[in-house]
This record gives C-alpha cells, sequence and structure tokens, in this order.
C-alpha cells in the first residue's frame, strides 16, 4: 500500500513554524514508485477553530483527524505539533521536518522512507514520532 502523506503549508505553499492544525492547507503526497506525487491540496477547514474553541482543542484535533482520514492519509508532515500529538499518533505517523521548501523535505523523506514504512506496518496505533532534520531521530510520544 502506497503511503499518503499531508504536508501542513501556508497559502504560498510553504512550511512555517506552527502546529500542524493551524496550517492554511494540506498537500497530499502519494509515495508511488521511489518518489513523492501530489494527488490533492486541500484547504484546511479548521483553522481558525481555536478561536471560538480555545488553543489545542480535542474537538479541533479530532475534526482534523477525521478529515485526513477520510482523504486516506496515513503520516503528517509539519514544523510543529502541539498538545495533541499524543491524539494524532493514535491515526497518523507525526514528522517534524526543519526545512520550508516542499522539495526539500520530499527528497529527505524519500531518503528516510523505509523507517516510516516500517513504522506503518509494524503498528497500528502509538506511532513514533519522527525528527527529520539532515538525519532521522524517531522517539515514542509520551
Amino acid at each position: 500500500m502506497a503511503l499518503r502523506f499531508a504536508l501542513a503549508v501556508n497559502s504560498q505553499g510553504i512550511f512555517r513554524n506552527k502546529h500542524f492544525g493551524d496550517a492554511r492547507k494540506f498537500l497530499i503526497y502519494e509515495q508511488k514508485e521511489d518518489k513523492f506525487v501530489l494527488v490533492d491540496t486541500l484547504e484546511n477547514p479548521y483553522r481558525v477553530y481555536d478561536e471560538m474553541h480555545g488553543h489545542g482543542s480535542y474537538a479541533k484535533a479530532k475534526l482534523i483527524i477525521d478529515f485526513l482520514k477520510s482523504n486516506n492519509v496515513q503520516v503528517l508532515v509539519a514544523m510543529q505539533f502541539g498538545q495533541n500529538i499524543t491524539i494524532i499518533n493514535e491515526h497518523f505517523i507525526p514528522i517534524i521536518i526543519y526545512s520550508e521548501n516542499v522539495d526539500e523535505v520530499l527528497s529527505v523523506l524519500n531518503k528516510h522512507l523505509h523507517w516510516i514504512d516500517d513504522e506503518w506496518n509494524k503498528k497500528k496505533t502509538n506511532h513514533s514520532l519522527f525528527i527529520i532534520k539532515s538525519g532521522i531521530l524517531k522517539k515514542d510520544i509520551k
């Protein structure tokens, strides 16, 4: 099964140092034959949900989880995750990256894809957090 990745970006398609759920849109990529293919661009309908319900609300996390699961996403990629990462990792593999450039991030993800595939195939819930800079770090979420 090809994994689907949701990349949390701003309106110009650039990563920003914001929590995943605060992204303006999600670029949905599917990994196919050693490359990533853009399959969809989704506006984040819950981006401003916190303004009405308080920052880091469980309700917002649940809405985003359901939204991305309905789009067959398994991996979330952002510069930051908030306190709801303990809920997110029950459903997705969270990945923190350090570049604003989508092409650079996809290149690094592709280099470390075997780690991500292995995590998805071995665990159905409570996924580890991956932190990718020039190398990769995998750590449990508590």
